[in-house]
């Protein structure tokens, strides 16, 4: 009989991670983690290298169990998430990459998504998404054309795409699964998410071969198995890290808000079972499928939140610690009005500005680093407010009360409380802040069997503290307006 132990393998965009809980309850016991090296080949373009996401994975699957001092038998199943959108492209008969991963920060796929723009009210109606750089369908197009022969292989079924799960479970699995989850494939412009399929339409559009394609699953269910660990360990959970944040927050009611804040932050609203086509530029995504019945979100993008911390930090030099950042921001001359516009790879949601770039607006000979630091946590309140406007015109009735937060900025109580003052609503983080493993934990456990349904671990959610809005109105109101001003000022047209 399998044991109580579940493994998230949470691999991001900076750094792969496994925490291992202890079910029914999932109490958090152990956790290994490894940086993820940044490539930037060319301005605008990002990548990792496909095998870093494996080693790495590798190395803190076996370290994180090695830690509870546990063997292959005690865990009940693995549950992966992911950098969602990011590409891969490998031959089926060795496995080998033949480029590295495009990530989904990557914008070299601009101009292809420019000349397409004609499609978008079908790509959107079809998938909940814009025709942008972000998703994968230009990207494995790009690498389809690029790479010498790639074309011809993928037409003839000899090449696997997929999105980081889809890496990993192929090198997990050695080469016996290729498939990922619903949530994953809504972020490829290429699946139906109405139907549940991959749309030929729409791969004719962006000339990708089916035969390249994974199977789409449930979020929770056998994916294959593992002999990783010294042992045959089950693969019981799928989701993209957003969806997977979703779940671990447990918003799986509709009107529900989360707002992930790591590399980039992502808010989503859980909108049930029908898909709600926004009319601000926001994005209709899969929520979750469990059993084969699909609930769904809007969500909204945003491209450099934490980001724009690890700027200041490795590009600036400002902090030796991203801790440091709230700690210098309380400092700043309140008297100095410093916009940060951190479009270093274009805007996100609701702009959706992919030539756009960062600049700074305000300085004076007065202007250092504590009013930096401040502009940069600001930036990211400014953001998520700019997603909250167009999540309120979408939904007037429907609009946001509480925002659900957790990421490894929301560790600073500054900017929570910039983030409550600027919403205007109060900010709850949770008592467990590391809401995308925890989700991919209980999507692994739920299906082992091990772990309780969606209502009873809802049941589970604690608050650890609620900020609350205490700057007046005619302030936030005043900030704001600079806010846009700024990003008007940016925007490439």
């Amino acid at each position: 009989m399998a044991g109580d132990l579940v493994l998230a393998l949470d691999q991001g965009t900076t750094s792969t991670r496994t925490i291992a809980f202890r079910a029914p309850t999932l109490a958090r016991v152990a956790e290994a983690r490894r940086p993820l090296t940044q490539h930037y080949p060319a301005d605008g373009w990002v990548e990792h290298d496909p095998a870093d996401l494996i080693a790495d994975s590798l190395a803190v699957l076996r370290e994180a169990l090695a830690t509870t001092g546990a063997a292959a038998r005690d865990v009940a199943g693995i549950g992966i998430t992911n950098q969602r959108e990011t590409t891969l492209l490998w031959e089926r008969a060795t496995g080998r990459p033949l480029h590295r991963a495009i990530v989904w920060q990557d914008r070299r796929t601009a101009a292809a998504c420019d000349a397409l723009r004609t499609h978008e009210p079908l790509v959107a109606a079809r998938t909940g998404l814009l025709i942008d750089p972000y998703f994968c369908a230009t990207k494995l197009a790009w690498l389809l054309d690029t790479i010498d022969g790639a074309r011809e292989a993928a037409a003839r079924g000899a090449l696997a795409f997929g999105t980081v799960d889809s890496w990993l479970l192929w090198q997990l699995t050695d080469g016996r699964v290729h498939a990922t989850d619903a949530t994953n494939a809504s972020r490829t412009l290429l699946y139906d998410i109405h139907r549940g399929a991959w749309d030929d339409e729409l791969l004719d559009l962006f000339r990708i071969p089916r035969a390249v394609l994974p199977e789409v699953r449930d979020s929770a269910g056998r994916f294959g198995t593992t002999h990783a660990l010294g042992g045959e360990v089950p693969i019981l959970g799928v989701a993209g890290d957003q969806q997977a944040a979703m779940a671990g927050q447990a918003c799986f009611a509709p009107g529900m808000v989360k707002s992930t804040y790591g590399t980039g932050a992502f808010l989503l609203r859980h909108t049930g079972t029908t898909p709600v086509a926004s009319r601000h530029r926001l994005l209709s995504t899969v929520a979750l499928q469990l059993a084969g019945r699909r609930t769904y979100a809007l969500e909204g993008a945003i491209f450099v939140a934490g980001a724009a911390i690890q700027w200041l930090r490795d590009g600036l030099r400002l902090i030796a610690d991203a801790a440091e950042s709230g700690p210098l921001a309380a400092r700043a001359d309140p008297g100095q009005p410093v916009y940060l516009v951190p479009a270093f790879t274009g805007l996100g949601a609701p702009h959706w500005d992919a030539a756009a770039r960062g600049a700074i607006f305000g300085l004076t000979r007065a202007t250092g680093p504590a009013e930096l630091a401040r502009a940069a946590l600001e930036s990211i309140a400014f953001q998520t407010r700019d997603l909250l406007e167009a999540f309120r015109a979408d939904a007037p009735d429907g609009a946001a009360t509480v925002l659900r937060v957790d990421g490894g900025l929301t560790a600073s109580d500054w900017a929570m409380q910039c983030l409550a003052d600027q919403l205007g609503v109060p900010v709850d983080r949770p008592t467990v802040t590391e809401t995308t493993a925890l989700g991919a934990a209980w999507l692994a456990g739920f299906a082992a069997g091990v772990c309780p349904d969606a209502e009873t671990f809802a049941r589970g959610w604690a608050l650890e503290r609620r900020f609350v809005p205490v700057m007046a109105e005619a302030e936030r109101e005043r900030r704001y307006r600079g806010w846009r001003d700024a990003v008007r000022r940016t925007r490439s047209a």
